[in-house]
């Protein structure tokens, strides 16, 4: 776009003796006609793009008013269902809580075998850990004796 309202508003042309200067003049005329013809294109797509769109809420409208009587249905539907599951979700529930006493069983038996690894573990960790601080003073006690010879 080439002028603004504010633009238009404050425009001038110099004058000649012969009035205004008519490049000045063509000039804005043809930047307003480049606008305007920007303007009217500009609307034809929104006006095309508003039919467009329309179309599509249309289309939606109709989709919605398909899904509410879907929803009812599926709500009658969903009573129904719901009744038989509460029957079997109390065999269900039944179920899984002879599963899950089986599993914290298993579990028990696991962190009790894992219990034992551990305390192996450290006691293995002691022993090294002695026998490593008892290596390292012998070889400190080692180096001690050579410099003390040394000297």
């Amino acid at each position: 776009m080439n002028y603004t309202p504010n633009d238009l508003q404050n425009i001038t042309f110099k004058k000649n003796i012969f009035g205004y200067s008519e490049d000045q003049v063509n000039e804005a005329l043809d930047k307003v006609i480049e606008d305007q013809s920007a303007y009217i294109r500009e609307n034809i797509e929104l006006k095309d793009r508003l039919s467009v769109l329309n179309e599509g809420l249309q289309h939606y409208k109709t989709i919605e008013e398909s899904l509410q009587n879907t929803l009812i249905i599926a709500q009658q539907t969903s009573e129904d269902i719901k009744k038989n599951a509460y029957e079997k979700a109390d065999n269900i529930i039944k179920e899984a809580e002879l599963k899950a006493q089986k599993i914290v069983n298993e579990a028990n038996h696991e962190v009790i075998k894992i219990r034992f690894e551990y305390e192996e573990m450290k006691k293995k960790l002691h022993i090294f850990k002695s026998k490593a601080e008892t290596l390292l003073l012998s070889q400190m006690e080692v180096l001690k004796q050579m410099f003390d010879e040394k000297e």
